[in-house]
């Protein structure tokens, strides 16, 4: 995976970020959601570098091999405030002070609060098969709740390690004929590991608390996403089933947004790597 590619870890204040960059050209960020790692991108990097970016794939904090501080009862050492922090704080280190950004998953609450807090660094931002934590609260429903309950699973204190640790690879399923055998044995490794899955955990924790709380502040106080932005989502998951068109309620948090579907399920890096490295680098570079 990733030929051409320079992995490295770099320490930051509090944390570590594991973090594969290569091409050359305008940088490009892509941030990986649960329970993946920066391998899910190893369809999609190689295509954008070759279309003339330089591409960054961290592991988000305490995912694969990034590390993150001791846990804590607010959660706050994994809210999305502190891995955009993160991000940050890993493409100054790799001379990059402004950036374009695309998030899927978890990785797309990331963007958003790095692009709220972080205005000036991100050109760009793209969003995969996500919305803002706090849309998905303000619309639970019980087909919401029914097909979501791992969020509110996730948020209870302990039980979920054990559960999940007893047996990772019943709990987290992955195909390696879908995944790439080597993205897959690297997800494997990391969903192995109890550190690995506890942080996980604390991403979701977040999530439900300070996180909501973080974005409900930012409508309070009229914050919106400045830059253009890009909501792409996965015909075949179910976003669009759930809420009707994502575009309609991305409009409410940025000034200038577009997207579409895309054919593919849930982890569209690793089902529909073409399509979307399209729709990144015709976003990317206009």
């Amino acid at each position: 995976m990733f030929e051409g590619f320079t992995s490295e870890t770099i320490r930051l204040r509090d944390s570590s970020a594991f973090v594969r960059h290569g091409g050359e050209g305008p940088p490009v960020v892509l941030l990986h959601g649960h329970p993946r790692t920066s391998a899910t991108w190893h369809r999609v990097a190689p295509r954008l570098a070759e279309r003339g970016f330089t591409v960054v794939c961290p592991d988000l904090r305490g995912y694969g091999r990034s590390r993150g501080p001791a846990h804590t009862a607010d959660h706050t050492g994994y809210s999305k405030r502190a891995v955009a922090q993160d991000v940050v704080e890993v493409l100054n280190v790799l001379g990059h002070d402004r950036f374009m950004l695309a998030g899927h998953d978890r990785g797309g609450a990331v963007a958003l609060r790095l692009v709220l807090d972080h205005p000036e660094a991100v050109s760009r931002v793209a969003f995969a098969d996500c919305l803002p934590i706090s849309e998905h609260l303000s619309r639970i429903t019980a087909k919401f709740a029914t097909q979501w309950w791992h969020w509110f699973f996730f948020a209870q204190p302990d039980v979920p390690e054990r559960v999940i640790n007893a047996d990772p690879d019943s709990w987290y399923r992955g195909d390696p004929q879908v995944m790439g055998e080597e993205n897959h044995d690297e997800w494997r490794e990391a969903t192995r590991n109890p550190d690995v899955v506890r942080a996980m955990l604390e991403d979701y924790r977040a999530g439900l608390t300070v996180d909501r709380r973080h974005e409900e502040a930012d409508r309070a106080a009229g914050a919106r996403i400045t830059c253009p932005a890009l909501a792409l989502w996965s015909l075949r998951d179910d976003l669009e089933d759930l809420y009707g068109d994502p575009l309609k309620i991305w409009a409410d948090w940025a000034s200038d947004v577009r997207g579409h579907g895309i054919d593919s399920g849930h982890h569209m890096a690793e089902q529909a790597p073409e399509e979307l490295a399209e729709a990144l680098s015709a976003f990317f570079a206009p």
